[in-house]
């Protein structure tokens, strides 16, 4: 007997097409009467310096919208949205207001009297999820008596899907986010990833796939229209289907596998029903992976330029969250610089497990950890450092100067700027609409 049970709905109307996904997967049957719900979205970036691709980033505030209208309906009256947003300065809580503003929650706390909270200004809890595995979670998520998880449906560079479970890891605090990047060979990213969803209240998961991303999660991946929605009272069973429509085999997602041998479920979709639209209708093959050349050096569309003299090693599962954001910055910054005189054999590390190649003769270690991990190492014959946690735009530019490679300072000085250029590749393509990420004025207000 197939005891889980996921919609799939492709995305044609506000608030009905939620609503058919919500009753399609039951996934509202048993929410208590009177509870408190907590809202997850995605919100994984943001900035106040430009407007920038939201597309396949960021829930559609649409999607969001819907969903507390529907609580709403079901005589739920306390309902909060939180998110920790990602952001160079953990400290910024304006920043973080800004999203929320932006995304229109200020208009749903007028409308409908929800609550939004960044989690950053908020207490943790550690939580044990055995083998060794603490972290510390945002309390209200935790104390809540019902989750509804809406994430993005998008490709991740490391993780190869993130949904239902992956956007929990923004519940969790930044040395959480942090352990979860380790050494450790078996207990890697995926391992910590998939025990994210074990010690939460009762989840409902709708993944907002109206846009989704190939190479996410950062502005620099390729944004499709595909106006899907999967559902599911069951976290595991909406993440299997997710990966499925993204192109992925469940078995194809490390995270995944963790989470459903720890469940005893098996990953062939056995026991799962699947009603509405068919996963074979919908999937679409979403790459998750940037393209390296074959010795992992640069970037194949880099090393196709020609470029020389420079190594910078892709990146791995302990690359944190933090100092990955600036790597495609960097990479930016250095096909810029190259004016087809090879530089003076210089390498790059990131993360921290990367090891220098013996005989370069300049290395640059990206970042505190890698710091630490290298500062001793005999095979480096010029070092220079960059010790932030994470590094400082400005201390990045000194360190290519130092190496020889005169990047644009500009690049470094307006950071914040960056995202907005990405946006060119949807101007002017009507299926990029920004009002998704709006909340609708033609709504009547309920208070």
């Amino acid at each position: 007997m197939k005891n889980n049970l996921v919609a799939i709905v492709k995305y044609e109307k506000p608030l009905d097409s939620v609503r058919k996904a919500v009753e399609l997967s039951r996934g509202l049957d048993h929410l208590p009467s009177g509870a408190t719900v907590f809202i997850k979205p995605n919100i994984v970036f943001w900035t106040k310096a430009t407007n920038f691709p939201k597309y396949g980033v960021i829930t559609t505030s649409r999607v969001v919208e819907d969903m507390v209208v529907l609580l709403k309906e079901r005589g739920i009256d306390n309902i909060r949205i939180g998110e920790g947003t990602v952001l160079r300065d953990p400290k910024d809580m304006e920043t973080q207001l800004h999203a929320f503003k932006s995304l229109g929650y200020a208009e749903l706390e007028k409308r409908y009297g929800v609550e939004y909270i960044n989690i950053w200004e908020r207490p943790f809890e550690k939580v044990d999820l055995g083998d060794g595995v603490e972290l510390k979670f945002n309390s209200d998520i935790l104390s809540a008596d019902f989750v509804v998880d809406l994430p993005v449906m998008k490709a991740h560079s490391m993780t190869v899907v993130s949904l239902g479970i992956k956007n929990l890891k923004g519940m969790i605090d930044i040395p959480s986010r942090k352990k979860c990047h380790n050494t450790h060979p078996q207990k890697d990213l995926h391992f910590w990833v998939s025990r994210l969803a074990d010690k939460m209240p009762p989840i409902f998961t709708l993944i907002d796939g109206i846009y989704t991303a190939e190479r996410g999660p950062h502005i620099d991946g390729l944004m499709h229209r595909s106006d899907l929605l999967v559902a599911s009272a069951d976290i595991l069973s909406a993440d299997m289907i997710g990966a499925k429509a993204l192109g992925y085999e469940p078995s194809a997602v490390p995270h995944i596998v963790h989470a459903a041998g720890k469940r005893g479920r098996p990953l062939d979709l056995s026991d799962i029903e699947v009603v509405g639209e068919s996963v074979e209708s919908v999937a679409k093959p979403h790459g998750y992976d940037f393209e390296y050349n074959e010795k992992n050096t640069l970037p194949l569309v880099m090393d196709q330029m020609g470029i020389q003299g420079v190594a910078y090693y892709k990146y791995d599962l302990s690359l944190c969250t933090y100092c990955s954001g600036m790597t495609s910055t960097i990479l930016a910054a250095i096909a810029k610089a190259w004016k087809g005189e090879p530089w003076d054999d210089v390498e790059i590390l990131s993360g921290k497990v990367m090891k220098p190649e013996h005989g370069k003769k300049k290395t640059i270690l990206f970042g505190k950890c890698m710091y630490q991990a290298n500062k001793d190492n005999p095979d480096i014959k010029e070092m220079i450092a960059v010790k932030g946690c994470p590094p400082k735009p400005e201390a990045v530019y000194q360190a290519l100067q130092k190496a020889g490679i005169e990047t644009d300072r500009s690049i470094f000085d307006n950071l914040d700027t960056i995202p907005g250029k990405f946006l060119k590749r949807y101007k002017d393509r009507p299926e990029f609409d920004e009002s998704f990420f709006t909340i609708d004025e033609s709504r009547g207000r309920s208070h």
